[in-house]
């Protein structure tokens, strides 16, 4: 289903959804330490969403076994929490869903253990998270899915990172993914033209080598083919007659 343009209702559920994940990813940020494992990150995310009345909506999600991905170093996303202790130096991906009112949003972030990381780690998790905010900046009605994926291309070009090709951002809000893909690399003017009122899924994936993946035998998790260190950032974003809302922010 390609995403439709949002009710007022719809968008104020789309908010409030933004809100709570927005609340919980910003708990993990500021919490996660060496030593912890996604087990326990898994349980807090849990308790906090349920104290605001939310529902994880990736929980069973084609099966998915959990309520959040967990990935650390090489994995790129859909890593499933376990009892691996994070080390300081680590990049971990937390990628979250909440369903309020039927309605769902979708964000990610990556952070350094230990609040540091080797030069290279540092620059990827920031140059990734900037790329995610240069997409934000295109964002408007009439946008073009190729505007919003040079946009990312540009950032992460400019510092030669891998950029993921095999995964890709979407729209979101009455499904966890909904049409149109949105790659992380494009051709400004290209693709389809999104409308004031649409919702989408940003999220870059970048890495330290080459773009291709691998899955691992679990069938969630995705990995560098090359074993190199990757980061990943997410918004749920609200297209504005003027520009962007993003519904997901940190809070």
């Amino acid at each position: 289903m390609f995403t439709k343009v949002k009710t007022p209702r719809e968008i104020e559920a789309m908010r409030e959804s933004g809100r709570m994940l927005g609340h919980v990813l910003k708990v993990i940020k500021e919490s996660v330490e060496p030593g912890q494992t996604g087990r326990e990150i898994s349980r807090m995310a849990r308790q906090e969403l349920k104290a605001m009345g939310g529902k994880a909506a990736f929980f069973g999600y084609q099966g998915y076994p959990d309520v959040i991905c967990i990935s650390i170093n090489d994995e790129i996303v859909h890593g499933i929490p376990n009892d691996e202790a994070f080390e300081e130096g680590d990049i971990v991906s937390f990628d979250f869903g909440v369903d309020y009112k039927g309605m769902i949003t979708d964000a990610a972030i990556s952070v350094l253990i230990g609040g540091k990381g080797t030069m290279e780690a540092t620059k990827l998790v920031k140059a990734t998270e900037e790329s995610l905010n240069a997409a934000v900046k295109v964002i408007k009605d009439g946008v073009r899915v190729g505007d919003i994926g040079a946009a990312v291309q540009k950032v992460l070009d400019a510092g030669s990172y891998g950029i993921v090709r095999d995964l890709v951002g979407h729209g979101v809000g009455h499904y966890v993914h909904e049409d149109p893909n949105i790659a992380n690399v494009g051709k400004a003017g290209t693709g389809p033209a999104l409308q004031a009122g649409m919702t989408i899924a940003v999220e870059p994936m970048a890495t330290l080598g080459d773009y291709k993946v691998s899955v691992d035998p679990d069938g969630w998790t995705i990995r560098t083919k090359d074993g190199s260190l990757s980061a990943h950032f997410e918004h749920t974003i609200l297209i504005t007659e003027k520009g962007a809302e993003v519904l997901t922010k940190l809070n």
